[in-house]
């Protein structure tokens, strides 16, 4: 069993209407490649972005402990999975996080004009950045003169206090716990849900559906418009939780609820939805990231 996670957490008395400080939050991510394929073809990042100053030279003694990094402008969250059975899905879901990350990298100035009440240019730029990932697949299938279409799901979501943005391209979910509900914040992009959409499948009959897990967007595939939504995150204890598929084929929202609303920290509920995938056959790869702002109770 293999086991990539990134964490990091603090408890400290805060008001709900205050902006968390970066020592308040319960970040926790995890990935395991299930009991039934050998290749983990989901990838999955969690991580905060800061302003920083990169020291160059100075004459100053302990410069270790000059204050060069501040406070974070953003929260990133992002799970994508890989499609299709060889290996190439793994590189396209690789490829897909590692594109994300170089534009925004350099384009973060956006989270400054959500404070400004320019939201629209971080959504734009949100969608700018899955339009760089599926160019940067279908690039590479291009250079490996594959057969068949390397493609991969996307679910980013960036938070700038006191929003969170949702990106999606895919079937992975992005819920929001919040005042002691679950809401799946994205809609599947599947040809099933695409058929309840139209009328054509009834809602009760999708689950048992033959296409309720064939994508009808993703990726590095023919189609690959995202869809953007934004959460008001200003409920102290409210969480944003990221899975890929390998965890709804076993795990039901109220299950996932359950354990978001007893968790005692993002790494234990992680853990625990997890391993309740895998004790019931954990067919697929399994990702999950969890985030929350905490406080003293």
């Amino acid at each position: 069993m293999t086991n990539d996670r990134s964490r990091r957490d603090g408890i400290v008395e805060a008001s709900p209407a205050e902006r968390p400080r970066d020592r308040q939050l319960d970040l926790f991510g995890m990935t395991h490649p299930g009991h039934v394929r050998e290749e983990n073809q989901d990838h999955f990042l969690l991580g905060t972005v800061h302003p920083q100053v990169v020291i160059a030279g100075t004459s100053l003694p302990n410069v270790e402990q000059l204050p060069t990094r501040g406070e974070r402008l953003a929260t990133i969250m992002l799970v994508a999975d890989g499609v299709g059975g060889g290996s190439e899905g793994g590189l396209a879901s690789q490829l897909a996080v590692e594109a994300i990350m170089r534009y925004v990298s350099t384009t973060m100035e956006c989270c400054n004009a959500v404070v400004s009440g320019r939201e629209e240019e971080l959504m734009a730029a949100l969608r700018t950045a899955a339009a760089e990932a599926h160019r940067a697949v279908q690039a590479r299938a291009a250079e490996m003169e594959l057969p068949q279409i390397m493609a991969t799901t996307l679910t980013l979501a960036v938070a700038v206090w006191p929003w969170a943005y949702v990106v999606q391209v895919g079937d992975s979910r992005c819920y929001h716990f919040t005042q002691g509900k679950l809401v799946q914040v994205t809609r599947d992009q599947t040809v099933a849900q695409d058929l309840v959409d139209m009328g054509v499948l009834p809602p009760e009959r999708a689950a048992a559906s033959p296409y309720r897990h064939v994508l009808a967007r993703a990726i590095g595939s023919a189609e690959a418009t995202p869809e953007v939504h934004r959460l008001d995150i200003r409920e102290r204890g409210c969480v944003i939780f990221l899975c890929s598929d390998g965890l709804t084929k076993h795990v039901s929202d109220a299950e996932i609820a359950e354990h978001l609303r007893t968790m005692t920290s993002a790494e234990q509920a992680c853990h625990a939805l997890v391993d309740l995938a895998l004790a019931r056959g954990g067919s697929d790869n399994v990702t999950v990231i969890a985030a929350r702002a905490v406080g003293v109770r």
